[in-house]
């Protein structure tokens, strides 16, 4: 078991296996040149692998695939096989723009992926388009339905931004509220790698939005998830993520793998341990070490705040959000 200084369990790894992406969101990285770090500073799929069995053998039983867009890294389901090969009871996520999804979800549900976090930042091809700098919007919906049809459990997530798709808030929960979804609004974090001139939603007013169709019950959040819920006069439950409170730091159980081999422990600090010398030489204790090393330094809260008026340069596509 994974205990950190502050006496919260971390049973909870996040792996991005690749910084690269098919979409320039606004709210991410929409200057970002088609360039990208070689693919032989990656580690493989095996060395990924070597490290998540030391993982799950310290305590973890939840991951979580993410990128950049994962699904452009070839054979990715031959990655989540090997994990759910290792142990076939591990709870076994993915977050992607859902673009490429409808040629692989049953492929992936055959690996052993379970959930599944897909953006649908609007259901308007136009503003879609506008968001993620493509097209986007019809191969987006098409994964989401065959994900369903193939029997993977699937999340909605928004950024919800004034002036482009805020209008969109009660259409989007209806979207999922239909297929058996939950939506998630996550407010924009600020970070030097978006588009200036965003303004996205703030948590009280996405409640006073949805508060305007419906009375809602505030059902606090979920164990260790950041996600706060809420449900609807009439049973709909929906989540909302505010990465400037941390009220969710105290059940914080997470930490994050880079493609490149570093360990990060919170989502808000710059500050990582490498684990890719020790895999590559084949030195479980080492790479242990690092786990748990990193694990103890996790700090206790994050660094930002409302009050806060700081810039993040965290690179999302780097770590996954």
């Amino acid at each position: 078991m994974l205990i950190d200084s502050y006496h919260r369990e971390v049973n909870y790894l996040r792996i991005s296996v690749t910084e690269r992406c098919n979409f320039r969101c606004n709210y991410c990285m929409p200057e970002k040149p088609f360039s990208w770090v070689p693919k032989e500073n990656l580690l493989t799929f095996e060395e990924l692998f070597a490290f998540v069995k030391v993982a799950i053998d310290e305590g973890v039983n939840k991951i979580r695939i993410t990128g950049g867009e994962p699904l452009l890294r070839e054979g990715l389901d031959r990655f989540i096989a090997m994990i759910t090969s290792y142990k076939s009871d591990i709870d076994l996520a993915m977050t992607t723009n859902g673009f490429l999804l409808s040629g692989v979800a049953g492929k992936l549900k055959a690996a052993g992926l379970k959930r599944l976090n897909v953006s649908v930042d609007s259901l308007d091809a136009a503003t879609a388009q506008k968001i993620a700098q493509k097209d986007v919007l019809a191969h987006v919906l098409a994964g989401i339905d065959a994900a369903l049809a193939v029997g993977i459990k699937v999340k909605i997530n928004m950024v919800p931004m004034v002036g482009l798709n805020a209008h969109e808030i009660m259409p989007i929960m209806e979207y999922a509220r239909a297929r058996g979804m939950t939506v998630r609004y996550i407010e924009y974090m600020q970070n030097t790698h978006a588009d200036p001139t965003i303004r996205g939603l703030k948590s009280d007013e996405l409640l006073a939005i949805i508060g305007s169709h419906t009375a809602l019950i505030d059902e606090g959040f979920d164990a260790s998830s950041p996600s706060h819920y809420y449900r609807t006069a009439d049973g709909y439950r929906f989540g909302i993520i505010e990465p400037y409170k941390d009220d969710f730091c105290t059940k914080c159980n997470r930490i994050r793998l880079t493609a490149e081999g570093f360990l990060i422990p919170c989502l808000y600090f710059d500050e990582a341990m490498s684990i890719k010398e020790s895999i590559t030489r084949g030195d479980i204790a080492g790479a242990t070490a690092v786990l748990r090393e990193v694990v103890r330094t996790k700090p206790e809260k994050n660094r930002w705040s409302v009050e806060s008026d700081e810039l993040s340069t965290r690179a999302f596509y780097e770590t996954g959000g």
